[in-house]
């Protein structure tokens, strides 16, 4: 956000690197670090207790989404399907219901990983799962997956290409791609460029240069410019949201 642990009962690995209550797979290794630029940027969103509490509320989720939470929370979940057979892979730990109601998807014989840097957001997210989830969180740097080549079915990255500096960015993506199947898809939802006409263009740009100085890349370039060249004409489908704001970018694989 190795090796995999195996599984407990829960169908979720326990974690061996101090945090065993939130059964979750350390598949970092030893002295496993956190970027840097997270504890520097976004230590007020993401990594400090505090945060964590603040921030998972429902209304609050959708209040930094300008009311849009549910209108892409709902596009992300059906563009990956009534069910989620296979392997399924989302890339880093969200605020908010998206990661229960995909669990919900993922019949009897599937499977679903999280991955995700930071113990305290794999934590956060183990207490959001019933019990019987078929789903394993992994602590793994996006950036650097200890996954073998084509092991999953799909993946889903939601809302946080812009919070990744650009190196970061393009090497999750480049990740992404290489841990899903010849026949896959990788599905992106983020910040894109909004018409000239949406009133919080002038508004919310300060904002986001201020708190994510990562974020105003997605308004100013199409997602294929961090795709490995490779996979630049890949793009199967793209939709906007909310006058341009938000996009959902479906790649084949």
């Amino acid at each position: 956000m190795g090796s995999f642990s195996p599984e407990t009962g829960l169908g979720l690995a326990p974690l061996s690197s101090g945090l065993a209550h939130a059964s979750v797979a350390d598949v970092g290794g030893a002295g496993h670090h956190v970027p840097d630029y997270l504890n520097d940027v976004y230590w007020w969103t993401y990594v400090h207790p505090r945060a964590v509490r603040f921030f998972e509320r429902p209304f609050l989720v959708n209040l930094i989404l300008w009311g849009k939470y549910v209108t892409m929370r709902d596009a992300a979940v059906a563009e990956l399907g009534e069910t989620l057979p296979g392997r399924t892979l989302q890339v880093a730990c969200v605020y908010g219901d998206l990661t229960p109601r995909l669990a919900s998807r993922v019949p009897d014989g599937a499977q679903m990983d999280v991955v995700d840097v930071l113990p305290i957001q794999l934590k956060n997210l183990r207490r959001k799962l019933p019990t019987d989830a078929r789903v394993k969180l992994l602590e793994m740097d996006s950036s650097a997956l200890h996954i073998p080549d084509a092991t999953y079915d799909r993946a889903l990255l939601f809302f946080l290409l812009h919070e990744m500096p650009v190196p970061v960015r393009e090497a999750t993506l480049r990740e992404a791609l290489r841990a899903v199947k010849p026949g896959g898809k990788l599905v992106l939802v983020d910040f894109a460029r909004p018409v000239a006409w949406h009133p919080l263009k002038f508004l919310w740009h300060p904002v986001l240069t201020r708190l994510e100085p990562f974020a105003p890349d997605l308004w100013t370039y199409p997602v294929e410019t961090w795709l490995p060249a490779g996979y630049r004409d890949r793009i199967v489908s793209r939709s906007g949201y909310f006058g341009g704001f938000y996009q959902k970018v479906v790649i084949a694989v």
